[in-house]
């Protein structure tokens, strides 16, 4: 075997193996954000924990719209205060300005980003598109609740607030991006 082939079947090898890395970079990074909470990525539950504790955090919630959008998009309540562990069900609101039917679908995170992994959804609108008619009005519910582990953190323990953080993006925008 010649020298040249010694070398071009690893360096074939090696670049494969950065395409195969680079795909599979998105997924791995989604998955190490919804376990770790990086970023103020927040997390799924199927239900609400049995304890609820008597500290109390103040829940604030931030909504905005890609310019893509044509929807107006509100938290119907800029804040609340529950207790940790304690389930809440909130609702924002979207209307779709056209005439025409619009899809969109919505990024999420928390701040402080430390919070991300103690901030547990049950049911949220963020989890699929959402589709709107033309003029159409609608509520959109969260089912959130604060897990009572972040008591165990230290980092945390003077935490006092936690902002919800939406955007809404184009769901015809956001692919033609992702293609």
């Amino acid at each position: 075997m010649s020298q040249g082939r010694i070398t071009v079947f690893p360096l074939i090898a090696i670049v494969l193996g950065m395409l195969m890395l680079s795909y599979a970079a998105v997924p791995f990074y989604k998955l190490f954000c919804q376990v770790t909470g990086f970023g103020g990525t927040t997390q799924r539950a199927e239900a609400a924990p049995s304890t609820i504790a008597d500290r109390r955090i103040t829940v604030r919630f931030n909504a905005d719209t890609d310019p893509a959008l044509p929807w107006d998009f509100t938290p119907l309540e800029r804040e609340i205060s529950l207790r940790i562990g304690e389930n809440r069900l909130v609702a924002f609101r979207a209307h779709n300005r056209t005439d025409q039917p619009t899809r969109g679908t919505a990024t999420y995170n928390v701040t402080p980003h430390l919070a991300g992994k103690y901030f547990d959804k049950i049911q949220c609108f963020c989890f699929e598109e959402q589709r709107l008619n033309a003029g159409e009005t609608v509520n959109m519910p969260v089912s959130f609740f604060i897990d009572p582990a972040i008591l165990d953190d230290p980092a945390l323990k003077d935490l006092t607030n936690i902002t919800l953080s939406y955007t809404f993006f184009s769901y015809e925008s956001r692919n033609h991006v992702n293609r």
